[in-house]
């Protein structure tokens, strides 16, 4: 393990009978960046996280996190971590104050410190005015923030965010967002993994795809885009006969195979070159008299890449534990 790599895996297997959750998963996180782990259900990234913070043994492999083997230095390494998984690990029936104090205890912090910490963090995540309510009327945003806050007690140097904005509504998603650029800007390593795609594009330095338990890919986003075609010209254009002189017309634009569902007329055409191609391809449909009700110009979503780079989509799979991974 180099100095400058933050997490390290190798190899890793891990199996529930004859399922196999890890298939030889290999993963390198530098020091004081964000690691985009996606993959559709059930492809094991939350095992992943389990086995990376020593609360999962694996059936082979290697891992090591902040420079500490995972099995043999598990205890060391639990003071040095800091995990927020896919539902918020809070008390219902204690306050804000209180949970965070809780998890200041169970650090050893002592008495003080983890009071002192526990309204450092209440301050910094917003929860001044519930610190003395009870959890169980918090909103789902505010338990999420109550979550990391409590992952973040010990002042970890890295940490393992498990799906941690799934169910969020978009403002508290953006807030989540820039606290966790944030934490990095400080120093902060972290493990992040998600269903979106926009998430990665926003937080994550790195992006590793993972399927059936083995990384897939891996690059920044715009080179995982790229490898499912860039952008995406969509069409919804009146008849048959319109289907046919769209891909006649747009064909020399192509730089893959269009698509086509005859049902609804509708037609993908891969492409790249933005809004000036946009513009190429009306003029183009226009000189062949082609009635286009719909026109417009993405780029590849989560499910794009899912379903090049895996596929099937985001939500073809089981979960982990309906797979039992």
């Amino acid at each position: 393990m180099r100095m400058a790599d933050a997490i390290v895996a190798e190899g890793l297997v891990k199996k529930y009978g004859s399922v196999v959750a890890l298939d030889g998963l290999d993963l390198v996180v530098p020091e004081g960046s964000i690691m985009g782990l996606l993959g559709p259900n059930g492809a094991g990234k939350t095992t992943a996280v389990r086995v990376l913070t020593t609360l999962l043994e694996f059936d082979s492999g290697r891992a090591a996190v902040a420079g500490l083997d995972v099995v043999k230095d598990a205890r060391e390494l639990r003071k040095r971590i800091g995990l927020s998984g896919q539902y918020a690990a809070v008390d219902e029936t204690l306050t804000g104050f209180e949970n965070l104090d809780m998890v200041g205890r169970l650090y050893h912090l002592g008495r003080q410190p983890s009071r002192d910490r526990a309204r450092e963090l209440l301050e910094r995540f917003d929860l001044v005015d519930a610190a003395d309510r009870q959890v169980k009327g918090y909103s789902g945003g505010m338990r999420r923030r109550l979550d990391l806050a409590a992952a973040l007690v010990a002042k970890p140097v890295v940490l393992f965010l498990d799906e941690p904005t799934t169910g969020l509504d978009p403002r508290s998603r953006l807030g989540m967002w820039d606290v966790i650029e944030e934490l990095v800007a400080g120093g902060t390593t972290v493990l992040l993994t998600t269903q979106y795609l926009e998430e990665a594009d926003r937080l994550a330095d790195q992006i590793a795809v993972i399927d059936h338990g083995r990384v897939i890919a891996e690059g920044t986003s715009d080179q995982l885009k790229a490898q499912v075609g860039g952008e995406r010209l969509e069409l919804t254009v009146a008849s048959a006969r319109d289907v046919a002189a769209t891909r006649a017309a747009l064909g020399p634009l192509a730089i893959a195979e269009i698509s086509v569902d005859e049902r609804s007329h509708h037609v993908v055409v891969p492409v790249s070159g933005g809004a000036d191609l946009l513009v190429e391809a009306v003029r183009l449909l226009d000189a062949d008299a082609v009635k286009v009700l719909d026109i417009g110009l993405r780029r590849p979503t989560l499910d794009d890449v899912f379903l090049t780079l895996t596929g099937h989509s985001a939500e073809d799979e089981k979960s982990e534990e309906e797979r039992g991974a």
